[in-house]
């Protein structure tokens, strides 16, 4: 397992190389719910959501569309070239993946750095001796 910082200018397609590597992570993983393991960090609640929303657009559109469009369909050619697997073993383990998430979404960690921060202050306010409601 490796860290990645990914730092680039706006416009630069930043969300897509973040949303393919956690497909990647997530497809290529023998577990469905691997995401599970996954932290994504951005800056603000709109990024966030927007990576959030993207990874589970991309998971529909990848695991249901017979013809996947847009970034989707890139996605899908990235995630076959990178992963060398077969297009059907794709979108079976993209089906798979989004069903867990479905079932488990608060265990999808995209977040801001303020709430991931905020998390563990959280979890270690006792050890810290900080007052529980800071």
């Amino acid at each position: 397992m490796s860290f990645v910082v990914y730092k680039s200018s706006a416009g630069s397609g930043k969300t897509y190389a973040l949303v393919k590597e956690y497909l990647k992570i997530s497809v290529q993983a023998k577990s469905d719910s691997r995401y599970k393991n996954i932290l994504a960090i951005t800056f603000t609640n709109k990024a966030a959501a927007e990576m959030k929303a993207r990874v589970i657009d991309a998971l529909i559109a990848i695991s249901v569309s017979s013809k996947p469009e847009g970034a989707a369909y890139y996605l899908l050619q990235d995630l076959k070239n990178e992963l060398q697997l077969p297009e059907p073993v794709i979108r079976l383990k993209c089906e798979a993946v989004l069903r867990s998430m479905l079932h488990n979404y608060s265990d999808v960690a995209i977040s801001t750095i303020d709430k991931f921060v905020h998390k563990v202050l959280r979890t270690f306010a006792f050890d810290l001796q900080v007052p529980f409601n800071f």
